[in-house]
């Protein structure tokens, strides 16, 4: 069988200045849509929030680090589950996983790369944390591009 990856890496350029890169990829959640940027109603607990989407569910998303402007690391759990509880730390099927956004400022736009690890690790089946890379090794791709869509035209 083949073993699972630990790390996501991708990135793109955003024709926007830092600032306003920042402002989308410092909240928590931001990226738990189908490429297009939508609202979320964001609880604060005691040293997490959990992130409510209208299809996907509740996240428990913890901020791990954060540097203004430059770099932000979030803890989530990560399910292939649509929909539910995404948030309950207990669930066996659910993956934790390290997601770090980090800005440079190339003259007017913004270079965003994100990193996802945590894949190789995870106490789950082997299947499932497969899939679990696979579909956030896409998923990657589809929110950078609503990242930027979403930056760039202000929409």
């Amino acid at each position: 069988m083949m073993s699972t990856p630990d790390t996501i890496e991708r990135q793109i350029r955003i024709e926007a200045p830092r600032e306003r890169v920042w402002a989308l990829v410092s909240e928590p959640g931001w990226w738990i849509n189908e490429g297009t940027i939508r609202p979320h109603h964001i609880e604060q607990r005691e040293g997490f929030v959990v992130v409510t989407d209208e299809k996907w569910g509740d996240f428990r998303i913890e901020v791990v680090e954060s540097e203004p402007q430059s770099r932000v690391a979030f803890r989530w759990l990560v399910s292939d589950q649509e929909g539910g509880d995404h948030a309950d730390v207990s669930a066996p099927e659910m993956i934790p996983t390290l997601v770090e956004f980090t800005l440079t400022a190339e003259g007017d736009s913004t270079l965003v790369r994100v990193v996802e690890s945590g894949f190789a690790a995870a106490p789950v089946t082997a299947e499932a944390r497969q899939r679990a890379y696979h579909d956030n090794a896409e998923g990657w791709e589809t929110e950078l591009a609503a990242a930027k869509s979403h930056v760039e035209t202000g929409a």
